[in-house]
């Protein structure tokens, strides 16, 4: 037989098995401990307090008559406390006996020792005692006691309505905090049912922000920024991918109909035409997915370990390359020391597709920059195109951006790799901006703080 595996709800036996899950319960249930406990020790030392408080009067009262009683016996005789009634009084000899007493101390004589206890007739007596000589010259010692039953009586009474008042007390606390709690988080339980309700389409969809100018308003409005926020990402996002959706569509749909028509009419394309084609549409397919992967891990994972980068040797590397190339004319005169924390790999693709960039927009030259200006390194890039227009200096970083010079994909690249210079400046903490270059094209400056 199969044995049976006993289904447990997900943290059955955890630690948290039996702990209250709402705020109301756990807000609740603490007030109460912590009022019950502080009640519990406050009555226990009121009416430790109130105890010895009610014994010290009795004693006191025992004294006073104590001492009344020995001044009469030593001027009249131990006959001196017949009369004594409601009270204890005894005088008892050296021998232990009782030589007189009141009317309510009938022998056996009392303990003599000082500040004794003794039941008598259902009753708690306190006892006190002192020495005193007789006028025959012989020894006594008057014993007197006054009752603690109203000490004992008043002691009960409010240890009785302490019991009772504590529990009904903690009681009403509890009801109370159970609603005020309750009523405060009305309105935080409502946040929480709109923000669930905000899906996918509902966009636009806000909480309502109370006029009450405290926390939980603080929380809408804190709430509502965030919707915001997110309802600006996924845009950019469903951006993104139809953007990323139609640029992958173009060079797979241009190899496609140049096989097409290879196929079809192999006597119109050569072989080396229709490989030409498949190897540019492929290197710009490549450098598209390779612009994708490198957006995605700025925006995943930022920047990798931040080490000493010189950012002179990564532009003298540069200004090389494009020298080799022999593209356009580069100038490199301005490259100067500086050092900063950043990523290597991320840093040289930065300064790359500005070089790239400039190189492609440039009509006869470009200008490669590199200097500390106070506690930041500078890199400039300066070309002699036709530059950038104020109104687009903020979109050219956008992804998949094109301005109307390089809208054909022939000059224009894939319209990510100012998008990557922008997100790699900023995870290093710094700034990249478009201005006008003294050449009268555009320049790109990009800014990061020196460090190593």
């Amino acid at each position: 037989m199969r044995e049976r595996k006993s289904r447990r709800p997900p943290n059955a036996g955890g630690p948290n098995a039996r702990r209250p899950r709402s705020v109301r319960a756990r807000t609740t249930v603490a007030a109460v401990v912590l009022v019950l406990a502080a009640l519990v020790v406050g009555s226990a030392a009121f009416v430790v307090v109130l105890r010895l408080v009610l014994v010290d009067g009795v004693r006191a009262s025992a004294e006073s008559g104590l001492e009344q009683a020995s001044a009469r016996v030593e001027a009249d005789g131990a006959s001196a406390v017949d009369g004594y009634d409601e009270v204890l009084v005894q005088v008892v000899g050296e021998g232990g006996q009782v030589i007189a007493h009141g009317d309510d101390a009938d022998p056996p004589a009392l303990p003599t020792a000082d500040e004794s206890r003794y039941d008598h007739d259902g009753e708690r007596w306190l006892l006190v005692a002192d020495d005193v000589d007789l006028p025959g010259g012989s020894e006594a010692t008057v014993v007197f006691g006054a009752s603690l039953d109203a000490a004992d009586t008043a002691t009960t009474a409010v240890t009785t309505l302490l019991a009772v008042g504590v529990p009904v007390l903690v009681t009403l606390m509890g009801i109370g905090t159970w609603i005020v709690v309750g009523r405060s988080l009305r309105p935080v339980e409502r946040i929480r049912r709109e923000v669930a309700d905000v899906g996918g389409a509902s966009r636009g969809a806000r909480v309502l922000v109370p006029d009450t100018g405290d926390e939980v308003a603080r929380l809408a409005a804190t709430m509502n920024d965030m919707l915001d926020r997110l309802e600006r990402s996924a845009a950019a996002q469903r951006r993104f991918v139809s953007d990323a959706s139609h640029e992958l569509r173009s060079p797979i749909a241009s190899v496609r109909q140049h096989a097409s028509v290879a196929r079809a009419h192999p006597d119109r394309m050569e072989m080396t035409e229709l490989t030409d084609v498949v190897l540019a549409e492929n290197d710009r397919l490549a450098a598209l997915v390779d612009g994708l992967l490198e957006l995605s891990r700025l925006d995943e994972r930022g920047i990798g370990e931040r080490r000493p980068v010189d950012l002179d040797d990564i532009a003298l590397a540069e200004v090389a390359r494009i020298r080799s190339a022999g593209v356009v004319r580069v100038d490199g005169s301005g490259i100067g020391a500086a050092r900063v924390l950043g990523d290597e790999r991320v840093l040289g693709r930065v300064v790359r597709n500005l070089v790239d960039n400039a190189a492609r927009h440039a009509s006869t030259g470009i200008a490669v920059g590199v200097r500390a200006v106070g506690g930041t390194a500078e890199l400039v890039v300066d070309d002699d195109g036709a530059g950038v227009p104020p109104e687009d200096r903020q979109r050219v970083f956008d992804r998949f951006v094109r301005l109307d010079e390089a809208r054909a994909r022939d000059d224009g690249g894939s319209g990510l790799g100012l998008a990557i210079v922008r997100d790699a400046v900023v995870a290093h903490g710094g700034t990249v901006t478009v201005e006008d270059a003294p050449t009268g094209g555009a320049r790109f400056v990009v800014r990061i703080a020196l460090g190593g």
